[in-house]
């Protein structure tokens, strides 16, 4: 491969993942072009929570991969990048049920096996913690080294830090290829050379990848009620229903298209979510999701009641067909790096994600083992079947 300060590289998607990408490239001396369909964060990055957590993530790879993700986010801050961005914040798994007790139990003790700092909170703590919690509330786990960043923001410092070149409203219709490797994006008529192309182009990336039974749209309603706050998170923590962790875990349940998550937002504001429908790619909402989501939030934090939802939306998220994303070099077109399938962990992962793909463009070593993650599992998958 060339070296950094000669090698063009085409960047497919302006969310989270592609901007990190570029901003690492270009601190390597690297020349970016960015492209995107719309513009930067347009996507699922604009759309999502600003959850940067360990404690959402489902035991193995996505759990570790998590903990550097996240630790990724602390450097980026205290060295300035993500300064005033990145926030540390608990995130609080609670239970309603005695099954779903049992659940976050277990999700705790694999948390803490990965080293995770995991605190049990009794109901008394819990309430002085986060007053006017929910009767139904029988326990509940502290993940206290969680934090929060809002993607747009984090997509819009990493731009605004680097020289690259933005294309908006450039929609790739195909990657080049010349004598075996990647020469360039065409957009319409016109090809935008590159000695290399990452693709981070969220659902856009199938069909210029051929992944379309691979990847699988996802949606997510979500909404935004009025400050509880003048200033600042207006409670404690990051509510994370024990409903979220038995989707992530895939574990079948009665009202398993919604996950619920209160996330208190340092403008006072809570973002409150969300659906999981599967094969949806549209970005409607509907007022019995809404609704529904609204009654699971009532009934764990009742002061929701006297806020005002100032508005519904809604956002296309990513899943890859065994749940993991998607993140290597194309196991058969040399000169692309594939970064994709991040479904509802984009922006806990995107910074270290877009790091990683750098350094694969560049002809060097990931900062971890990404085997886990690697395209060529799903060409074995499709051998053996």
């Amino acid at each position: 491969m060339a070296s950094s300060a000669a090698i063009h590289v085409a960047v497919i998607g302006a969310g989270i993942v592609g901007a990190a990408a570029a901003h690492f490239l270009a601190a390597a001396g690297a020349r970016v072009t960015l492209l995107d369909a719309s513009g930067p964060a347009a996507g699922a990055t604009g759309a999502s929570d600003g959850a940067v957590s360990v404690a959402s993530k489902r035991p193995g790879p996505m759990m570790d991969l998590a903990r550097h993700a996240r630790a990724f986010y602390v450097r980026c801050e205290r060295d300035g990048l993500f300064r005033g961005l990145f926030h540390r914040r608990s995130t609080f798994l609670v239970a309603r049920t005695a099954v779903e007790a049992e659940l976050v139990a277990r999700h705790g003790a694999d948390l803490a096996a990965a080293g995770e700092r995991v605190v049990e909170v009794d109901r008394a703590t819990l309430l002085a913690r986060i007053p006017g919690l929910g009767a139904s509330v029988c326990a509940a786990l502290e993940i206290p080294d969680d934090g929060h960043a809002l993607g747009y923001e984090i997509t819009q410092r990493l731009l605004g830090r680097s020289r690259i070149a933005i294309r908006r409203n450039a929609p790739a219709a195909e990657i080049v290829m010349r004598a075996g490797r990647a020469a360039g994006v065409a957009i319409g008529d016109e090809l935008v050379a590159a000695d290399a192309v990452l693709v981070a182009a969220g659902i856009g990336s199938a069909p210029l990848l051929g992944l379309g039974e691979i990847l699988i749209p996802r949606k997510g309603q979500m909404a935004v009620t009025d400050r509880a706050s003048p200033s600042g998170p207006a409670i404690d923590g990051h509510l994370m229903a024990a409903s979220y962790l038995a989707a992530k875990r895939g574990i079948a349940r009665e009202d398993g298209h919604i996950g619920l998550v209160i996330d208190p937002l340092m403008t006072g504001q809570f973002l409150i979510g969300g659906s999981r429908e599967d094969h949806r790619s549209d970005h409607a909402t509907d007022a019995r999701t809404i609704a529904a989501i609204l009654r699971e939030a009532l009934d764990l934090y009742p002061p929701l009641a006297h806020r005002r939802v100032l508005r519904s939306f809604a956002g296309v998220r990513t899943a890859s067909r065994d749940g993991l994303p998607i993140v290597g070099a194309h196991p058969r077109r040399e000169g692309i790096v594939i970064a994709t399938g991040f479904e509802g962990d984009g922006i806990c992962l995107g910074p270290f994600m877009g790091a990683c793909a750098a350094r694969l463009l560049l002809g060097e070593a990931p900062a971890v083992d990404l085997k886990a993650l690697s395209p060529q599992r799903f060409l074995r998958v499709e051998a053996h079947a």
